[in-house]
């Protein structure tokens, strides 16, 4: 995906009072933030926002944060929180690698991972958000009984992900290859821009929700 460089964008990001722009300093106290002692969900890769803005709207009883590395597309996602400001949800932009430096043992109750890059090349393998690299890193930050929901279009990427499970000790909850056409997966289902994109062209999308 080629992204369009936006003119001010990290300016822009950095006097945003919805991105938490010392993330790493909350470490641990992720609840301050938002001011209240419920649960923690993040996205990492969170793109122009629009899932967690819906999941946010709609779980005010949940503290959701939106990781995104790069700073054109976090400026969509803090122009529609200032259209639509959301108490529970924040921003952060930073890389996903960083994420055991952001967020205490424990803290996050579950991770949305949603059409992440595909990463081809094997040599990138562990750059892929569902690779067992990032799973130990999930592992640290998840609560005990906390759970990751995996979604996508890319059926290499998919089988990927579930051969990394059991080396990683992980265990599937539940798995689809057709989310759409699954009716107790897709119940209470927030479709992501890539998801509408390319359901929409007749994809099938892929999930699975894992736990240890």
């Amino acid at each position: 995906m080629r992204l369009r460089n936006v003119t001010g964008s990290r300016e822009m990001i950095a006097g945003s009072r919805f991105v938490v722009h010392e993330p790493a300093a909350q470490k641990g106290k992720w609840c301050e933030v938002f001011g209240n002692d419920c649960p923690i969900h993040i996205e990492i890769g969170m793109g122009k926002g629009r899932f967690m803005m819906e999941l946010a709207a709609a779980n005010p009883r949940i503290n959701y944060v939106g990781i995104e590395k790069y700073s054109t597309v976090l400026l969509r996602a803090v122009q529609k929180m200032e259209a639509q400001e959301l108490c529970n949800l924040r921003l952060v932009r930073m890389e996903a690698e960083e994420i055991c430096e952001v967020f205490g043992r424990g803290e996050v109750e579950r991770i949305y991972l949603n059409f992440s890059d595909p990463w081809p090349k094997d040599r990138h393998a562990k750059r892929r958000l569902p690779s067992r690299q990032f799973l130990a890193r999930y592992d640290e930050i998840l609560a005990p009984d906390g759970r990751i929901e995996f979604k996508t279009d890319n059926a290499d990427l998919f089988d990927f992900a579930l051969e990394e499970l059991a080396p990683a000790g992980w265990k599937t909850e539940a798995v689809t290859r057709d989310l759409h056409h699954d009716g107790k997966m897709l119940a209470g289902n927030i479709m992501t821009e890539y998801e509408e994109k390319f359901s929409s062209m007749g994809n099938p999308i892929y999930k699975y929700v894992i736990y240890r």
